[in-house]
């Protein structure tokens, strides 16, 4: 009987000393934040999704545009390789791999101007409308998964928390920011060369 009785206060005293040395919270946030990277790993996938698609339209009116093309084709790639990244995705590298995506989108939409029948076509108008609607619910994604990292980094490095991270091997999480500056690069297009005639739009299957 007093073995019991023992047993109960030091699992209870257990319980107590973990939950006032900040580990519950520690896992509480951790999950929070996991959970929250993941929302925008799923957004990422669906604009990788919607990507060839996109490029297969535009290039129906233009097929001259390979160079700006295969750009877009390229930055895609180079997302989901950061989403399919063995051991789970890097949000540092994925920042990195979804601006430079955009800044392939922005080069393709500058070019995208010199084709009014293409600005006008019903399935082009389509995707970019999901394509708008996906980069929104990622922009919200991620500063939803920023503000769940800073609540989670700042209270690892707290007392007593801290003191129970280190015993446990809590580490801070990396944010979702942008760090290659080529990334950055604003989109640009060269008009020296003189504009191909528009292809008549491919018939619909």
């Amino acid at each position: 009987m007093n073995n019991r009785i023992s047993r109960r206060f030091l699992i209870a005293g257990l319980a107590l000393a973990l939950t006032g040395c900040g580990y519950n919270s520690i896992q509480q946030y951790d999950e929070q934040a996991a959970q929250a990277k993941q929302n925008i790993d799923a957004q990422l996938q669906r604009r990788a999704d919607l990507i060839p698609n996109l490029v297969n339209t535009v290039k129906g009116f233009a097929q001259q545009e390979n160079d700006v093309l295969t750009q877009v084709t390229q930055a895609r790639a180079g997302l989901v390789g950061a989403l399919q990244k063995p051991g789970g995705s890097d949000p540092t590298e994925l920042a990195n791999a979804n601006q430079g995506l955009t800044s392939a989108l922005g080069r393709m939409n500058v070019v995208i101007e010199a084709y009014p029948q293409l600005r006008s076509n019903e399935n082009f108008l389509k995707l970019q409308d999901e394509l708008t609607g996906t980069e929104n619910r990622i922009a919200v994604s991620r500063t939803d998964y920023n503000e769940k990292v800073r609540l989670y980094n700042e209270y690892i490095r707290k007392f007593p928390a801290v003191m129970t991270a280190k015993a446990t091997g809590a580490k801070s999480r990396t944010y979702f920011e942008v760090t290659d500056a080529a990334a950055r690069t604003a989109p640009t297009v060269d008009f020296s060369k003189p504009a191909a005639p528009v292809a008549p739009a491919a018939p619909p299957r």
